[in-house]
């Protein structure tokens, strides 16, 4: 009895010529599975921006110290939520080679690991005092800090067992419905901020009365807010998950159980991709603790360039998932052609948004640092506000590359190609960014250094822009397949 492929090999398929129809593969594909995701991100923008500008109306030192406990809980976070999250790589495949009873279980074994991922993470909360102390600020700053990481902490659960869900709609194209549930985490996370910030003292700046009992938590409020909008989102999506529908066709309740050898192939492709999400979050991690040791103003300015940078670079975030959904579907339907296509149509509309961008943190850098501004500390908050226009020049000229670090490194992502791209952050990260960041802030202390490091950190993003061009064009994703082959008795 021998056994051969339903399919024709990745290899053969990706040297047919195409024959797509007219509007495979373009805009009108990208935009209609892209719009929600980039909407979705952009709610995890807002909320993003909201906690920033609350906490800074709050006390600019609780701005300033979410950004080092931010760093450090997505230093492991990342790691974990892109290895979960990599279910809808699987999706995307298992969907385009029409194998819809495969997904369901594809999806449980990112459930599985995000439970016990969760529960892992919690080990965040008693090394937070340790961790903030490594940043060397001054111990008001290190004790928010703490707190906004030790509560943050509670989120990484729900937040896994999201990713691992929202996995299922995404790669199957469903993202109207990622979207749904982005909204609703968002909006439960958003009203309790306001209420937990800043308590019964209320919101002078927007004229809100506080709510009588409710204490004024401050940092520690906004990190609350966080940990019940994630747990809301994620019972939301496994909620929706489970529907009867899906469970008649995809086995979104019988998959349950786990599968050691797909278990090992979501961790073969998924790991790596988290790894570099990982090594990514550790260099800026360490780049913005080196730039913190040169006074609060350095680092209150280095938090607002990334905070502004975060709010205008996450929406595209959505449009690289939708690549990276493409690709997968394409693939899984032996279609590199398609996949390409599909990559360079992003890499177009990335490359004019950041580029629009760019022109508003060149042109509009003081307007955009006074949403900041709050009612105290308003002589602390000016020197941080001062040095922000020349970092935000860094930032612009960055943007541009980061357009294409997105498109192709997303394509890469969903072939499957995770491998290269964790070793390319890894082998690029610490000799272009971190080690001459360190040797100038301990040479050349004052504003001087934080220029320099920041001009290091643009030409970090710019070499790994060419890196992963070079890697795409090359064109070895076109055969790599993270499904398993269906073998046909002949």
């Amino acid at each position: 009895m021998s056994q051969v492929l339903v399919s024709e090999s990745p290899a053969e398929s990706a040297e047919q010529p195409a024959q797509p129809d007219a509007g495979a593969g373009g805009s009108k594909e990208l935009l209609k599975l892209a719009l929600p995701l980039i909407v979705s991100q952009s709610f995890a923008t807002v909320q993003i921006f909201i906690d920033t500008v609350l906490l800074a109306w709050h006390d600019p030192r609780e701005m300033t110290a979410t950004l080092p406990a931010m760093l450090w809980f997505w230093q492991l976070f990342g790691l974990l939520q892109v290895t979960a999250g990599y279910t809808s790589t699987f999706v995307a495949q298992y969907t385009g080679a029409n194998r819809p009873h495969r997904v369901g279980p594809a999806v449980w074994q990112g459930i599985h690991f995000a439970v016990i991922a969760g529960l892992v993470f919690l080990v965040m909360i008693p090394l937070a005092p340790f961790l903030m102390t490594l940043g060397q600020h001054t111990p008001e700053l290190q004790k928010h800090e703490t707190t906004y990481l030790q509560c943050l902490s509670f989120a990484a659960l729900p937040m896994l067992v999201m990713a691992a869900v929202n996995g299922f709609f995404s790669g199957r194209g469903q993202t109207w419905t990622v979207l749904c549930i982005e909204v609703f985490g968002t909006a439960v996370n958003v009203c309790l901020a306001l209420v937990l910030i800043f308590g019964q003292t209320g919101v002078p700046k927007l004229g809100l009365p506080g709510v009588p009992g409710v204490p004024e938590l401050g940092i520690a409020g906004a990190g609350w807010a966080t940990v019940a909008g994630s747990w809301a989102a994620a019972l939301l999506a496994v909620g929706l998950f489970l529907r009867r529908e899906y469970r008649e066709q995809f086995d979104s309740l019988k998959g349950w159980r786990p599968e050691g050898e797909l278990f090992r192939r979501l961790m073969k492709f998924g790991g790596p991709a988290g790894m570099q999400v990982f090594q990514d979050v550790m260099v800026f991690n360490v780049f913005v603790l080196a730039v913190g040791a040169l006074g609060e103003a350095a680092a209150g300015a280095s938090t607002l360039a990334v905070r502004l940078n975060m709010i205008a670079f996450l929406p595209m975030m959505g449009m690289g998932q939708a690549v990276c959904i493409l690709v997968g579907q394409r693939l899984g339907g032996d279609r590199p052609d398609l996949a390409e296509r599909s990559t360079h149509t992003g890499l177009k509309w990335m490359f004019g948004y950041m580029a629009t961008v760019a022109a508003v943190y060149l042109l509009l850098p003081r307007t955009l640092v006074g949403l900041f501004e709050g009612d105290r500390d308003v002589q602390d908050f000016e020197a941080v506000a001062v040095l922000v226009p020349n970092l935000l020049i860094c930032v612009a000229t960055y943007s541009l590359a980061e357009s294409f670090n997105l498109a192709f490194a997303f394509a890469l992502r969903g072939a499957g190609d995770t491998k290269f791209v964790s070793r390319l952050t890894f082998a690029l990260g610490w000799p272009i960014m971190v080690i001459p960041t360190l040797l100038v802030v301990w040479l050349m202390p004052g504003l001087p250094a934080l220029y320099w490091s920041w001009g290091f950190a643009t030409a970090y993003i710019f070499v790994m822009a060419v890196c992963f061009w070079w890697r795409f064009r090359g064109g070895k994703w076109k055969t790599m397949r993270v499904i398993e082959a269906v073998p046909e008795v002949g």
